[in-house]
């Protein structure tokens, strides 16, 4: 079953070409002889992404309150689109749970989004009867030898999430983490070392300990983002397996 969702709820897309980025969260753009500035959800680095003259997706926002006229979609890394939006992984894994196209989850009829555990905030917990899981969804959008990777900034959250997953799963509850990786042609996914070198040894440490770690190829391009086929999960780029 494919399973897809549109990158905005309504409404023509802008293409524009990056200028810079002056903070976190906004983007100077140029669209024509027009500069204008755009809001970026993504906190990330995305220094392999956000390149000097690279297109960008933008779409027109006109909420009352706003400092920008514009949201940064996405961005492309040569012919592949990169989505920007945070947001838009957790609506593609909310509709594929609800048609049930996620088999590893498909034995759950109740699906609760934000739920809040201790002092931090899970995507979903799935449940059916007495049986759950709670599942948090990461996304990737960074590309190293066709190797999904993860975090591409240190990530004080991420840690914690796995921290708190670690620990719930070593006391019984299902706990599962699935990367959305948002590119075609990944052939495995691993957690980054260079980058947060605590994250990936959390990771690794959960994944022993019985947290379950998916990672699906979810490609997405101006139609909106796919689920795609599940892709193997290492370690370390290490443990990848030589000629794979």
């Amino acid at each position: 079953m494919a399973v897809r969702v549109p990158l905005i709820a309504s409404g023509p897309l802008v293409e524009a070409t990056f200028v810079a980025r002056p903070n976190q969260l906004v983007v100077e753009a140029r669209v024509g002889a027009r500069l204008l500035r755009a809001h970026m959800a993504d906190r990330g680095r995305l220094s392999d992404l956000l390149v000097p003259e690279a297109r960008l997706l933008l779409a027109p926002r006109d909420e009352i309150g706003r400092r920008t006229a514009y949201q940064v979609v996405g961005v492309y890394a040569g012919t592949e689109l990169v989505s920007l939006d945070t947001q838009l992984p957790n609506r593609l894994i909310t509709a594929a749970l609800s048609l049930s196209a996620l088999p590893q989850f498909a034995r759950y009829t109740r699906i609760q989004r934000e739920v809040t555990i201790g002092p931090h905030r899970f995507d979903f917990r799935l449940s059916e009867g007495a049986q759950s899981c709670v599942l948090e969804v990461k996304s990737v959008g960074k590309l190293v030898d066709r190797v999904a990777c993860f975090p591409d900034a240190p990530t004080e959250r991420g840690r914690s999430h796995v921290e708190l997953l670690t620990r719930m799963a070593s006391n019984g509850q299902r706990c599962a983490v699935l990367f959305v990786i948002q590119r075609h042609q990944a052939r495995a996914f691993v957690p980054d070392d260079s980058i947060d070198p605590a994250f990936a040894r959390l990771l690794r440490t959960a994944i022993s300990t019985g947290v379950e770690v998916y990672a699906h190829l979810c490609p997405v391009g101006p139609e909106g983002i796919t689920l795609g086929p599940g892709v193997p999960v290492f370690g370390s780029f290490d443990a990848i397996p030589q000629g794979m």
